[in-house]
């Protein structure tokens, strides 16, 4: 069982940075890649970057590559989402997730959600 907890959202102006953080817990986390998708009001949830636990290998949608960074600190068992570039489109809710049998690029299928953590991004 993995549990993940996500913070770091909120409202800032276009233009701005945010970072998201996501603290993982369980006794297997180590072996997941973690990955962040979004979900604007009226849309699907969409993937948005990935990475893997061992030699970071990241991966990120056209729309958010300049603009956002993954990372991890596997002494911590976090994940974070640097956001710089803040754009009206951006906004939405933030999930993080893991995937047990990450195959690489945006084919992520989490077997873990977080809650989920709200970014607006005014005009």
């Amino acid at each position: 069982q993995v549990q993940l907890v996500e913070s770091g959202g909120g409202l800032v102006q276009a233009g701005g940075s945010l970072r998201l953080s996501c603290a993982a817990s369980g006794r297997t986390v180590s072996s997941y890649a973690m990955g962040w998708f979004r979900q604007a009001p009226g849309k699907e949830r969409e993937f948005v970057a990935a990475i893997r636990w061992s030699g970071g290998i990241t991966y990120y949608i056209d729309s958010v590559k300049g603009r956002f960074t993954i990372s991890r600190d596997n002494a911590k068992n976090t994940v974070y989402l640097q956001m710089n570039s803040l754009k009206p489109e951006d906004t939405a809710v933030y999930y993080c997730a893991a995937d047990r049998y990450y195959r690489g690029g945006y084919y992520f299928t989490a077997d873990y959600w977080g809650q989920g953590t709200q970014v607006t991004v005014s005009s």
